[in-house]
């Protein structure tokens, strides 16, 4: 059978996990793994499965067997890797966003289409199963024309500081995914956004000229509202909720938990807090995300997440990041450029 031939740039927490989902995908030979650091990760190397790891991400581009690259590496270099791959025909799968410009990420689509290959976006939390079926449910009409969505998405702990440097900024690192999962839920592009944020978790994290506490209103082309609030610590878990409600209903996704039970006792009750941390929460989604990128492939069939998806949630984080700084509400860029 054919398979995918998969190449990794970038062994970080997200290379890891995607190497460690396409190591299990019946579908995959992953022959080799790119990251700067490769000469400290020969320990872990020896048990991942992978034929050949290296420092240098041309060798992934220049090895006429590999025809697909997974990009986990860090957003600046997204744009010009996208390019590098289709000029050598590989498929592509890009962890978001694509870049932190416009003009970056049109340029390295157009090569992409210019070379014929598959591209995917990761946005993972589309193919989570609550999430996914809220989308059928909404689609299908069980709640009839959708006029508020409220997500509410918190992460347990903020990241390093050093992160936040590099990140692009809270709206297009964390938020970036309520952004596209607004899209897929309501089914209807946004096309204003009102952004308040501050930081109230840890001041440091405003002398990077960041934020960790937000709420964004947005607002849609079919008139629908939105309301996203945002924090970088819940010391409770992994706060992942979103209602859709519609002139006939409403749909309701909880956060997981390890059980669904209850204790009822004469004090309180008590009950299993959110998972912890996103690896443990999205897990099944991102495996279910890499499988059918890899049956695109396969199938010569359209990728779930396209080009589209990736600009636009990057551009209603731009949108979110010049209403935050200006104060005031800020229309969404839907032009080609």
């Amino acid at each position: 059978m054919k398979k995918v031939v998969a190449g990794v740039i970038g062994a970080g927490r997200i290379g890891k996990l995607h190497i460690h989902n396409l190591k299990a995908n019946p579908n995959v030979r992953l022959k080799m793994v790119s990251d700067l650091f490769a000469d400290q990760l020969q320990d872990w190397f020896k048990d991942s499965g992978v034929e050949e790891i290296t420092k240098d991400y041309n060798d992934i581009f220049e090895d006429q067997e590999i025809n697909t690259v997974f990009i986990c590496s860090p957003t600046s270099t997204h744009a010009d890797l996208i390019k590098m791959a289709a000029k050598s025909n590989k498929h592509v799968f890009c962890e978001k966003p694509i870049s932190f410009d416009d003009a970056e990420t049109i340029a390295a689509f157009q090569d992409v289409q210019d070379a014929g290959v598959k591209f995917q976006v990761g946005f993972n939390r589309r193919f989570d199963r609550n999430f996914n079926e809220m989308q059928n449910r909404v689609r299908s009409g069980k709640v009839g024309d959708v006029h508020i969505l409220k997500i509410t998405s918190r992460d347990p702990n903020p990241p390093h500081l050093d992160y936040i440097e590099t990140s692009g900024g809270m709206f297009m690192d964390m938020s970036i995914h309520d952004f596209d999962m607004a899209r897929y839920l309501v089914g209807s592009e946004v096309v204003e956004v009102f952004a308040k944020g501050t930081s109230l978790v840890n001041p440091a994290i405003a002398e990077k000229n960041d934020i960790d506490t937000a709420i964004i209103t947005l607002t849609f082309e079919n008139g629908a509202l939105g309301v996203i609030d945002n924090s970088r610590e819940a010391v409770y878990g992994y706060d992942q909720r979103i209602e859709v409600f519609g002139n006939k209903g409403a749909l309701m996704a909880d956060n997981e938990t390890a059980t669904n039970l209850k204790y009822f006792h004469a004090e309180t009750v008590e009950m299993d807090q959110p998972l912890h941390f996103f690896l443990e929460r999205y897990n099944d989604s991102f495996i279910r995300e890499t499988e059918d990128f890899v049956n695109s492939i396969l199938n010569d069939t359209e990728t779930p997440v396209v080009f589209k998806d990736g600009i636009m949630a990057q551009r209603i984080a731009q949108a979110a990041r010049e209403s935050y700084e200006s104060g005031k509400p800020v229309k969404v860029n839907h032009g080609v450029g």
